[in-house]
Parts: structure tokens; C-alpha cells; sequence
């Protein structure tokens, strides 16, 4: 289960705001974010180094596309495509609107679950396709104004434990200050370990290695608005592998 917070604030200058945590197997080969794909040279994001996809990335039109695995579907399985390049397509695009339109027709078929989130700085959408839920149709929802939480399971579902805890904790926090690069409050809630026994390890937004598995990185960005010229997005990143395999 991994991690998606968004803040969208229209008409502010960092209109898009978004923190991530990556849960996967520790032994699970990756690259941290860099151009990593040279047929598509303007795409930046972290590479999966067993099926050559991405979990989260950005392309240089200041799209955002991030995947996330629904309820009982880690990992990959024969046959399908890896949902790697579910953002990759996305970022083939030069806003979220046309992203949404070429890839809410996909082949349902050709992937296991997913969540797909992909925004810039006017839009965001959240798309989901589960088997067990209109015969894995792929639906899409417009992802509303404030803060919202993608898990394993629908966007603000408050039935996850990991989002009716953390996304309450998210909107009381204070806000990134962008232009001093000031993402403490968000990287310290990034960073909680805690978890209630009753309800697992992974209704802990870090993961401490559990069997293998865990949080292995973590990410932040910005996307500036249309009227920043000139203003690159912010991109920071974490790998947290390391430390989660002492």
C-alpha cells in the first residue's frame, strides 16, 4: 500500500502540492528519479528496475502521474502489463485534461488494480480500475479543491485506517513553504511509524520492515501556476530503503 496526499489551492502561486510514500518489497529493484527513459526524454520520475516502469514521475509540460496498487494486488503478475506504464502514458501528454481522455479507455484487461492520479496545475483526476467493481471498468472522478488521500483503497475512503488518521493530520499541519523549501511539517507526518495493534502495520503511513516489505522512498512536489513563468516545479526526494533494511 502506498501513499498519495494532494492539496490543490487554484489561484495560488503553488497551486498543486502532493506527498508520497512508496511501500513495496525491500528487495525490489528501483532507481531514484532522473530521465531515465530515452524515448521519452521530457519524463522524470523513478524507474522500476524489474518491469521498467514508474510509480511517480513528471514530465517538463508539468504533468504529475503517480500509480498505487488497489487492496490485494501487489506486486505483478503474468500476463499483464506492468501498471509501471500507466504514468508513463500519462506523461506522454502536455496537461491532465488530454492525459485523462487518451488513457480513461485503456484495456482494463491488460493491468491488474490500480489507482492512477494525474494533475497539473488546473486539474486532477483520479482514476481506479478493480475487478471485484464494475468488472474493472475504468472510472474517473475529478479530484476536489483541499486535501485529498489515495491509498489501496478510493480516494478519501475514511474506511482505510491510514487515511481517516492521516489526512486529518495533513490539512491541521502547516502548509510547505515553498520558496524556502520549507517541507518540514509534511516530512515529519511522512516519517510516523506509529500504528494502532488492532489495525496492522500498514495503517502506519512509514512502513518499518515488515516480513520484506516496507516504505522505501518518499517524494514531494510543487507545481508553480501558469502565471510563474519561468518557475520550475520542485521535486524533492527521499530513498528510505536503506535505512528500512537495518
Amino acid at each position: 500500500m502506498c501513499t498519495l496526499v494532494i492539496c490543490r489551492r487554484p489561484g495560488e502561486k503553488w497551486p498543486l502540492l502532493i506527498a508520497a510514500n512508496r511501500d513495496e518489497k525491500l528487495n525490489r529493484p528501483w532507481l531514484p528519479p532522473a530521465r531515465h527513459w530515452p524515448d521519452r526524454p521530457d519524463v522524470y520520475g523513478g524507474k522500476d528496475l524489474l518491469k521498467g516502469g514508474t510509480w511517480l514521475a513528471i514530465n517538463d509540460f508539468g504533468v504529475v502521474a503517480a500509480v498505487l496498487n488497489r487492496e490485494g494486488s501487489l506486486g505483478p503478475k503474468e500476463g499483464l502489463r506492468t501498471r509501471g506504464e500507466l504514468p508513463l502514458e500519462a506523461l506522454d501528454h502536455a496537461d491532465a485534461d488530454t492525459a485523462i481522455e487518451m488513457l480513461a479507455d485503456i484495456n482494463k484487461s491488460s493491468f491488474r488494480s490500480f489507482n492512477l492520479v494525474i494533475a497539473d496545475n488546473e486539474s486532477a483526476y483520479w482514476l481506479k480500475s478493480d475487478p471485484l467493481i464494475n468488472n474493472g471498468r475504468v472510472e474517473v472522478s475529478a479530484v476536489p479543491s483541499g486535501f485529498s488521500m489515495v491509498t489501496s483503497a478510493d480516494l478519501n475512503d475514511l474506511g482505510s485506517p491510514r487515511i481517516k488518521r492521516f489526512l486529518k493530520c495533513f490539512e491541521r499541519a502547516k502548509l510547505p513553504d515553498i520558496e524556502s523549501e520549507d517541507w518540514n511539517s509534511w516530512k515529519m507526518l511522512l516519517m510516523e511509524s506509529n500504528y494502532d495493534p488492532d489495525q496492522g502495520a500498514e495503517s502506519a503511513i512509514f512502513i518499518k520492515n515488515n516480513d520484506g516489505f516496507g516504505t522505501v522512498s518518499s517524494a514531494l512536489i510543487a507545481l508553480p501556476n501558469k502565471e510563474n513563468q519561468g518557475v520550475s516545479p520542485k521535486f524533492w526526494f527521499t530513498n528510505l530503503r536503506d535505512a528500512n533494511l537495518e
